[in-house]
């Protein structure tokens, strides 16, 4: 992509995903966001009904009086992007592909984040993590996120996502609102999405093209994993082979939602196709 190009596309990403942020939100930012936690403000004299669990003992014996801890909401946080970048998200059907989908909702959350004075950071994954930029705050960090978004060429084609969950789990230790954007495509990932789930806000972003549901009748068909580049022969024409697809792929759909559930994870299905802004705007409601 010529630099001038790439200039226009994330200007125009930029002006686009701005206005929308507000739309989705609705000044309701922060009930929707649960990674903000409590920071030590100061301490002072116990009184009667305070919380006894926040007795400060150390002032108590010195002074031979009760003090309390006092916290106030911490005045930021941060916000994750685990971003899938495997092969398998350069599909679409109808509007446009799954990845063109992710990139704006990456720029959608990344500048609702430094509107309310936030840092966002970004780990982009395939089978293994192929970049991590840090959390940080301010338009040129976005800028820089959104232009990696569009340029990016992973090393690999193939999803792991339990990888991109454990190196996020030990990267960052503060709690945070981690949005896990993918189409939720192969791989076993329920221990490490446990695992993140029980110290981070996780929030599932499943992307999905409405072409991935079914297989259309075309006759003899040579198809092709964009994963791993095999390529093989399916009759499309058999009730049996499009029977056995739409049903594993719902099958897959089904499974996925039941972990998220169980996992105590906040949940929207996007697709290239349709309008994300009710689907998302429904979840930060229903979170808020």
């Amino acid at each position: 992509m010529e630099p001038s190009e790439l200039i226009k596309k994330v200007r125009r990403i930029e002006i686009r995903t701005r206005a929308l942020t507000q739309q989705i939100f609705a000044g309701q930012y922060k009930s929707a966001f649960k990674g903000r936690g409590m920071a030590f403000s100061e301490v002072r004299q116990y009184n009667y009904g305070d919380d006894v669990r926040f007795i400060d003992w150390n002032v108590t014996a010195r002074f031979n009086s009760p003090f309390v801890k006092i916290f106030n909401e911490e005045r930021e946080m941060t916000v994750m992007l685990l971003i899938d970048v495997s092969g398998s998200n350069l599909f679409g059907t109808r509007k446009q592909f799954k990845t063109d989908l992710i990139t704006e909702l990456a720029a959608v959350l990344s500048f609702s984040a430094i509107t309310n004075n936030d840092k966002v950071g970004v780990i982009f994954f395939s089978d293994t993590v192929e970049k991590f930029i840090p959390p940080a705050k301010g338009k040129s960090h976005i800028l820089r996120i959104i232009r990696e978004l569009l340029t990016y060429t992973p090393s690999q084609r193939q999803t792991d996502l339990s990888e991109a969950l454990r190196y996020f789990t030990n990267a960052i230790k503060k709690k945070c609102t981690a949005f896990v954007i993918s189409d939720y495509v192969g791989g076993d990932f329920e221990q490490a999405l446990k695992i993140a789930a029980n110290r981070h806000d996780i929030v599932a972003l499943q992307i999905s093209d409405k072409g991935e549901a079914a297989i259309p009748n075309l006759g003899l068909l040579e198809l092709m994993d964009p994963e791993t580049g095999k390529r093989f022969w399916a009759d499309t024409s058999s009730p049996k082979v499009r029977d056995s697809y739409a049903q594993w792929w719902k099958k897959l759909t089904d499974t996925n939602l039941d972990l998220f559930r169980r996992s105590g994870i906040d949940v929207a299905q996007l697709y290239t196709d349709e309008d994300y802004v009710p689907a998302l705007s429904a979840l930060f409601a229903r979170r808020g």
